[in-house]
């Protein structure tokens, strides 16, 4: 495929967002029947929650130029996932970038590469989550593609697929299953209030969660 920038990209609708913006990634992961879950991907500031729709970039291994390029194509609360060809750590993403991304209002950014500059970052609670930190800089020069689906953290991720990320980590949830982990996420919640109740008030888990019918099936016993 021929090196290229798309521009346009369905969203899931703004209201859902808003809606699964409420929850934390733990929950959303769960609700999704635990589907998404980027892995090594790691906050660069803690602390700071993003949730929005994914526009993608992938990018040759310590070049940047297609990040530069997906820039320009986000619009206010999308959230940057930036993918390279082969595994990369090379600081692709710093402080310059991040005040341009302030700018122009993107929710985040997810690298699965390094970020450097995270004294600043932190400074400036900019939202970043990358698979290492490195002083290394990257050349501007290999052309690549921007909106095109990437593996970002081990999951695939389609352009305008919504992603969630806070201190547990990133997660995706594809665009047309937004609104039916949505409302999973809410019935989960209103179950763990019930349950976070009757533990305050004493109850074990074992009896909460009705375990005890489980670990008698499983063969464990007590002894005294």
């Amino acid at each position: 495929m021929s090196a290229r920038v798309i521009r346009r990209i369905e969203r899931p609708a703004p209201e859902l967002v808003k809606a699964a913006a409420s929850y934390g990634v733990a929950t959303l992961h769960e609700a999704a029947q635990r589907r998404g879950l980027m892995v090594d991907i790691h906050p660069v500031v803690p602390g700071l929650h993003a949730c929005g729709p994914a526009v993608t970039s992938l990018n040759h291994p310590g070049d940047n130029l297609m990040l530069h390029a997906a820039v320009e194509v986000c619009e206010p609360g999308d959230v940057l996932v930036v993918a390279t060809m082969s595994r990369s750590t090379d600081g692709m993403f710093g402080e310059l970038l991040a005040t341009q991304c302030r700018a122009q209002e993107i929710a985040g950014v997810i690298l699965d590469a390094g970020a450097r500059d995270r004294r600043d970052l932190i400074e400036m609670k900019f939202p970043v989550w990358s698979r290492a930190i490195s002083a290394a800089g990257t050349v501007k020069a290999t052309p690549g593609w921007v909106n095109v689906p990437v593996v970002c953290g081990g999951a695939t991720v389609t352009p305008g697929d919504l992603v969630v990320a806070d201190d547990d980590g990133v997660t995706v949830i594809p665009r047309a299953e937004v609104a039916a982990v949505v409302e999973a996420a809410r019935l989960r919640e209103e179950k763990e209030a019930r349950n976070r109740v009757r533990l305050q008030a004493g109850e074990l888990s074992l009896d909460v969660n009705n375990l005890r019918p489980l670990l008698e099936r499983l063969g464990v016993t007590y002894e005294s």
